[in-house]
């Protein structure tokens, strides 16, 4: 049972090993949302995610020889560093099976926590499966990283902390893979004040816990596909389920493409990196029709590789026109590519790629095609940069940007 003393036992437990994670006012946030908006930033805590919370609470109730045996568990990553942590503190041996599309960074975190770290299967669901085969292989004690009533325990101590912070929190947003941290943080929040709202967010392409709460009961997902790799979980958690279905007041998704935005968001605005997964709670602010309210965004991770991070950036900028391609005919004289560049100077448009291609049309006098991306503030001065060019005779047209 999830109760009042466990959950005070485990923030006790947990302040071992955590960092202290303060919450975060954001101006910006609040003035868009027209409520009080504060971040509760797990990606800021060691090891980059809140998963070291119930990682370590859960190991802490194990006896000596179930610690003895060696500690397994399937991950897609936070959970997998968590373990990997926690074991090492109490000197105990940790496997870690991770999904085959885990971020390098992930992989090579855990295993400077001195883990084992076994590659298996495209999504969580299919390394949990074979880490299982391993448990009962050689005998190692399983570490479930959400469908545990201890590991969702150790998760809630983040309720424990916003509450005592901010006593009068109207709304805690917190995502949702497996539930673990769902079932923890709205358990403890509805005991110490049921009028606290806790909505669950999930990526719209692994909904399991929307669907399974419509049903009434757990239901896997035939596939999952997001880019949240750290919420990417077909089936929610078996023993959660009921917590989750008794202490949820909502679920919201969120579409892969307002993870890529509010990741640009918190970068430009927050100086933070936050996780896809943990940026879940970010995205769904705009989902919530209220105003005025007090409302934490459990910002769950923060373990991103540079490579996606690029990418991201790239697509964000992209998304919110800061960066577009047209493309326009010109004839083929000495002088025209000049006069387009100049008129996208004199708009504060700046060029960052060209394309010169002759061999559109059989008729080099009629036209040449040029493909020019550029940077901007953003859709207003796009459409006037635009309006310009159209202004002087050109037809430019958007297309797709590759960069």
């Amino acid at each position: 049972m999830l109760t009042i003393d466990k959950f005070e036992e485990a923030s006790e437990v947990v302040k071992r090993v955590t960092q202290d994670t303060k919450l975060i006012f954001s101006d910006y946030f609040s003035q868009m949302t027209g409520n009080k908006v504060y971040f509760k930033p797990e990606n800021m805590q060691r090891t980059g995610a809140y998963k070291l919370r119930g990682a370590y609470y859960k190991i802490s109730t194990l006896t000596e020889e179930e610690r003895a045996k060696g500690l397994i568990t399937a991950s897609a990553g936070n959970h997998a560093q968590g373990v990997a942590y926690a074991a090492k503190a109490y000197g105990a041996k940790a496997v870690i099976v991770m999904p085959t599309t885990t971020p390098l960074i992930k992989v090579e975190r855990t295993k400077s926590y001195g883990a084992e770290v076994v590659l298996y299967g495209d999504v969580y669901d299919d390394a949990c499966a074979h880490a299982y085969e391993l448990a009962e292989e050689h005998g190692y004690t399983f570490i479930h990283p959400f469908d545990d009533p201890a590991v969702a325990t150790g998760q809630g101590t983040i309720a424990m902390e916003i509450i005592k912070e901010l006593p009068l929190v109207d709304y805690i947003l917190v995502p949702i893979g497996g539930g673990g941290l769902a079932t923890g943080v709205s358990t403890l929040a509805k005991l110490l004040n049921p009028n606290i709202k806790v909505i669950g967010v999930e990526p719209a392409g692994a909904n399991c816990l929307q669907v399974s709460l419509d049903k009434g009961e757990v239901t896997t997902l035939s596939t999952v596909n997001t880019i949240a790799d750290g919420t990417a979980v077909k089936t929610p958690g078996e023993h959660v389920f009921p917590y989750l279905q008794k202490n949820l007041d909502d679920v919201i998704t969120v579409e892969d493409d307002e993870l890529i935005v509010s990741f640009l968001d918190m970068v430009e605005n927050h100086k933070m990196i936050v996780e896809n997964s943990g940026l879940l709670t970010v995205a769904a602010l705009k989902h919530l029709n209220v105003k005025g309210k007090k409302v934490v965004s459990v910002l769950s991770g923060g373990n991103m590789d540079v490579i996606t991070m690029a990418s991201v950036v790239q697509l964000g900028l992209i998304q919110r026109d800061r960066i577009f391609t047209i493309s326009v005919l010109l004839p083929d004289r000495p002088g025209e590519l000049t006069k387009v560049s100049q008129k996208i100077a004199e708009q504060q448009g700046n060029i960052i790629k060209l394309d010169h291609n002759q061999f559109y049309s059989t008729n080099r006098n009629a036209a040449v095609e040029l493909k020019i991306t550029m940077e901007a503030f953003g859709t207003e001065h796009k459409q006037q940069i635009m309006k310009e060019l159209e202004k002087d005779g050109y037809r430019p047209k958007l297309i797709r940007t590759n960069l």
